[in-house]
């Protein structure tokens, strides 16, 4: 590489100390704004970067790729997900994607344990009465929720997300069962005290709780379809801390509303922001806006790998988290 300090572009505004040290490395240009660039805005960074830098907001697919510039040669992915960037064409292009893996999975975890913690005990319709200002003292039948101790937790995806959620739901006394397309070893699952289901099918019909950790690909895809869904109990919480797209959510909405579910806790959603508004009207639904990964502690280690990715990339060599066509 040459060198001259490598032209970056960055999307959204990232952590203070994170943008400081990007531009005592490189000669950085920032969306000051803090705004989702519209496709022709990242067009045309794409046409001078030498190195891009977008977030899950920033969807770069083929056609947008056509814009880059022959200097644009890598994609700095802030974020642990890369399926809103075409890798495949972009790897055509002689383009390398890297990301930011590894680094959020306690951050997540402990969301996804708040949220199976509160969705059974109530939490949210209590907080609504009390910002409401209704209370009207306590009462031996008010706001009657369910113990988890003892409960079945189903955990779909076992990579390092829901080994840290099974690290932490087993000292609440849960039992916890779980399904991947691929088994752990049995040391780490005697370690973790999780039983494998290899039907994903039979493990909906007998668990309490569902807690969803796959990535979104084609195969995951509405994995949790209306079909899918109406196995479980009708008194069963579904939490998604991991990929929207993952659940069909009119169907989980219709099922919600018709009393064919316990309740949800969400944090990610099919449309993105674009939220079902059946759903929000919802008594036994906790939401949150994307917020499982949001901590100070968390995205600086973000920002860490970003630089090192961009550095590494910049002396010539492979950057260590660069992803792969097909890695998902």
């Amino acid at each position: 590489m040459s060198s001259k300090p490598v032209n970056v572009f960055v999307t959204r505004r990232l952590p203070k100390a994170v943008e400081s040290r990007m531009q005592e490395l490189f000669d950085v240009t920032l969306n000051t704004q803090d705004i989702p660039l519209a496709p022709e805005e990242l067009a045309k960074a794409m046409e001078t970067a030498d190195v891009l830098v977008p977030t899950i907001t920033d969807r770069i697919d083929a056609k947008l790729l056509a814009h880059a510039g022959p200097q644009l040669r890598l994609i700095a992915n802030y974020g642990a997900g890369f399926d809103h960037i075409d890798v495949a064409s972009a790897q055509q292009r002689g383009i390398t994607v890297s990301s930011t893996p590894g680094v959020l999975a306690e951050d997540t975890a402990d969301m996804a344990m708040a949220l199976i913690l509160s969705v059974p005990r109530r939490i949210p319709e209590g907080v609504r009465i009390m910002q409401s200002g209704n209370w009207e003292g306590w009462s031996p039948t008010a706001l009657m929720g369910h113990r988890i101790a003892g409960k079945r937790l189903g955990i779909l995806g076992m990579g390092h997300v829901g080994q840290a959620v099974a690290r932490r739901a087993k000292v609440f006394g849960l039992d916890l069962h779980y399904h991947d397309r691929g088994r752990l070893h049995p040391e780490i699952e005697e370690g973790l005290g999780v039983h494998y289901w290899e039907s994903l099918d039979q493990m909906l019909a007998r668990i309490d709780i569902l807690t969803i950790h796959v990535p979104h690909t084609p195969s995951t895809f509405h994995l949790m379809n209306a079909r899918r869904l109406k196995l479980m109990k009708p008194t069963a919480y579904v939490v998604n801390t991991a990929r929207g797209e993952v659940i069909d959510e009119n169907a989980l909405t219709r099922m919600l509303r018709g009393g064919e579910l316990g309740g949800a806790g969400l944090d990610v959603y099919e449309h993105g922001h674009d939220v079902n508004p059946r759903l929000m009207q919802l008594p036994n639904v906790m939401l949150l806006p994307h917020m499982s990964s949001s901590t100070e502690e968390g995205r600086l280690d973000m920002g860490e790998k970003v630089i090192l990715n961009i550095k590494t990339f910049e002396d010539g060599h492979r950057p260590p988290d660069r992803v792969v066509a097909g890695m998902l």
